[in-house]
């Protein structure tokens, strides 16, 4: 007979590949869209109860951790932008294996309440992590050495704001939006060598009159945050991009732009879209912001949602818009046939998602910058205060528990295995309940 100590030693490797299966590549997850169907994270946590490690992280970044395999990847900069930092932590024991400052840079101010100089999230997958600090850098790491493979420091614009679109990662293209106050355009670049495959300005370069009358050049009529999504519609893909002032969707492979979706009351767009049921929802950005559900078109369409008309009929729709509960910064979430937002001033809104129709909407209190996760049904809302409110993703609000930590967090949290990985303001936590 095996004794008992020694079947447990048997076991111990099952349960710790258990413990670390799943990946978190990008910013969002998996799919780019916070849905998390195979994890298993805790319901409640504390500074004492179902913490697995707390790693103090120096400096300060708004980017999200990404995980593969073993390691958790995250960038962060001095307060003054100058030194930029990409940092890999232990994913079981949460120490820093790598504290790499790649580069130093003389970068205009950001909008230290709302942005850092590390607020892109990275994406990593197997051999590599690609890290941009928009137009400061971009890169691509070795990720087991952690070498600089290749980086740019060419592709220029006046963030004004600051940088805020995380790179992302489709065959063998990596994608990125610089939407600044001087210039707007998408970059693909070969992700094997960093080289520009196609660069495509915007066709909305958005020039409204200031107060002097004259051209208003800069400023954030013309700035933007947000991060693409790659989606297929009636069997052909299409990159979705959201820029100040309209939507475009291009053509992956070369950049031919497809549609554009003109929405000029708000601007500055921030989050990333979310693709499902045969649309794209997203939020257009701050002042009038409003939600929007589109239904992409055919090449050549251009459609301005608010004086309702389009170049020539065809596919491209707006199929609702929603000024309920609209967020400025946290993302979207789709579960199923309803869709999901957190505003920033803590109302979180359910919506049906084929029609807009609002099914419930709910004060959850405090103010929120990241975007919600959702796993096991249940819809992860990380608060700027410390606060992390968890509601039942369903038709019927059912707040099911809040958990405390001693900071709050601007960036957005990852999901794998039976881990939730929360970066507050000073340190990054792995939090994790009993062993199931």
């Amino acid at each position: 007979m095996i004794p008992s100590s020694f079947r447990l030693l048997l076991a111990l490797p099952a349960l710790l590949l258990s413990s670390q299966a799943g990946n978190w590549p990008q910013f969002r997850g998996p799919s780019g869209d916070g849905l998390a169907p195979d994890a298993n994270p805790p319901l409640d946590w504390a500074e004492s109860r179902n913490v697995a490690w707390k790693t103090p992280i120096h400096d300060k970044g708004w980017s999200s951790p990404v995980v593969w395999g073993d390691t958790l990847w995250l960038t962060t900069a001095t307060e003054d932008g100058r030194r930029l930092f990409v940092l890999a932590v232990d994913r079981v024991t949460g120490k820093v294996v790598h504290d790499l400052a790649l580069f130093e840079a003389n970068q205009s101010e950001v909008w230290k309440r709302y942005n850092s100089y590390a607020s892109p999230t990275p994406v990593v997958e197997e051999g590599r992590v690609y890290v941009s600090f928009g137009e400061a850098a971009t890169a691509c790491l070795d990720s087991k050495s952690g070498k600089v493979l290749w980086e740019r420091r060419d592709l220029h614009c006046n963030h004004y704001r600051g940088a805020g679109s995380s790179p992302v990662v489709h065959g063998d293209l990596l994608f990125l939006n610089f939407d600044g106050a001087d210039a707007q355009f998408v970059v693909a670049l070969d992700k094997r060598t960093g080289k520009t495959v196609w660069k495509r300005d915007r066709s909305l370069d958005y020039r409204d009159l200031g107060p002097d009358g004259k051209p208003e050049a800069e400023g954030d009529f013309r700035k933007a945050f947000a991060t693409v999504q790659v989606g297929t519609f009636d069997g052909v893909e299409h990159l979705v991009s959201q820029g100040a002032k309209a939507v475009y969707g291009y053509e992956p492979l070369t950049g031919r732009e497809l549609w554009r979706i003109e929405e000029r009351t708000s601007h500055s767009g921030g989050t990333r879209p979310v693709i499902g049921r045969g649309m794209v929802f997203l939020p257009t950005g701050w002042s009038q912001g409003q939600t929007l559900a589109i239904r992409p078109g055919r090449s050549g369409e251009v459609l301005d949602v608010n004086a309702g008309s389009a170049t020539h009929s065809g596919a491209l729709t707006l199929a609702w818009r929603s000024k309920r509960g609209t967020p400025k910064k946290p993302s979207l979430t789709l579960v199923g046939d309803l869709l999901f937002g957190i505003e920033d001033g803590g109302v979180a809104t359910c919506w049906e998602a084929a029609t807009g129709e609002v099914v419930w909407s709910e004060r959850l209190g405090g103010n929120y910058s990241a975007s919600p996760v959702v796993a096991q049904g249940r819809l992860y809302c990380v608060g700027q205060d410390g606060n992390t409110v968890v509601v039942e993703a369903s038709r019927t609000f059912r707040k099911l528990t809040e958990n405390k930590l001693e900071e709050g967090c601007m960036a957005s949290p990852a999901v794998a295995g039976d881990s939730l990985f929360l970066r507050t303001k000073s340190f990054l936590y792995r939090l994790e309940g009993p062993a199931r």
